[in-house]
């Protein structure tokens, strides 16, 4: 079993910290997934300012998701048994 707290905010920190830091150094290598990004996570851009606004709806989108995630994964997990 999963606990869907802990999954959430490990999902959190890990999209969170990717989406910032692919703000700060996006200038080229990633500039195609931080417009892609940007279309969904308003204000998000290269810079410091749009990572930072990416950062936060990270934080929240990967919180969700890994939520549901865990708790799905639970779900079907019990249903085996």
């Amino acid at each position: 079993m999963l606990n869907p707290k802990n999954f959430g905010l490990a999902a959190a920190v890990t999209w969170g910290l990717s989406v910032f830091l692919m703000g700060l150094i996006g200038g080229g290598y990633g500039l195609g997934f931080v417009n892609a990004l940007g279309t969904v996570y308003l204000g998000y851009g290269e810079g410091v300012m749009g990572a930072v606004i990416g950062l936060v709806y990270g934080l929240i989108d990967g919180f969700i998701g890994g939520y549901i995630f865990a708790w799905l994964y639970n779900y079907f997990e019990g249903k085996k048994k």
